[in-house]
Parts: C-alpha cells; sequence; structure tokens
C-alpha cells in the first residue's frame, strides 16, 4: 500500500471533520498537480486508532517514521527518517505527550 498517509494528532475538532477537510484539500491540490478531474483521489474509508498511554504513543511514532524508510529503503529511496524524499519527522524539542 505506498499511496497512503499515517498522521498522529491530537484532534481539536471531531476526527470526521478533521479526516474530511484533509481529504478534500489534499485531493484537490494532487488532482490539480497530476492533471486529474472527475475521480476519486482517496478512498471513501479510513483507518483510526485511539492512543491509550505515553508508552503506546511512543511505538506508534516510531513506526510512523520508520515506515517510508522500511517500504522504501529496499529500492534505495528513502535514506532514513525526514531523509529526501520521505520527510516523517516533525522538527521539534520534545517528544510527543499523550494529551
Amino acid at each position: 500500500m505506498p499511496n497512503h498517509v499515517h498522521l498522529l494528532v491530537s484532534p481539536l475538532v471531531p476526527l470526521p471533520r478533521l479526516t474530511k477537510s484533509l481529504k478534500g484539500i489534499t485531493a484537490k491540490r494532487a488532482n490539480h498537480m497530476l492533471g486529474l478531474t472527475g475521480s476519486p483521489f482517496w478512498q471513501e474509508e479510513s483507518y483510526h486508532h485511539w492512543v491509550c498511554d505515553q508508552r503506546e504513543l511512543e511505538r506508534i511514532r516510531l513506526y510512523i517514521e520508520q515506515n517510508p524508510v522500511q517500504r522504501m529503503g529496499d529500492r534505495g529511496v528513502a535514506r532514513g527518517p525526514g531523509g529526501p524524499p520521505y520527510h516523517s519527522r516533525v522538527q521539534s524539542h520534545s517528544s510527543p505527550t499523550l494529551v
């Protein structure tokens, strides 16, 4: 599944509203860049998981950070987290915390 997105957030709005907005904005931009019109960009469904504790948060964060490296590394595309052309790391001065 090469064309998917991992997102770890603490949403301030209901999750369906957030995903609808993200899918709408990104689909419009991607279709414009690709010269596509009239066909859906994203599938209707999405998968979500509520993080229960700090340990699980860290496990998921590491999974997301390493995912492009694991999936693309054998083809020599991603050299490491945050490396081109797949950027999975947001620069932060602290570790994420569960809120």
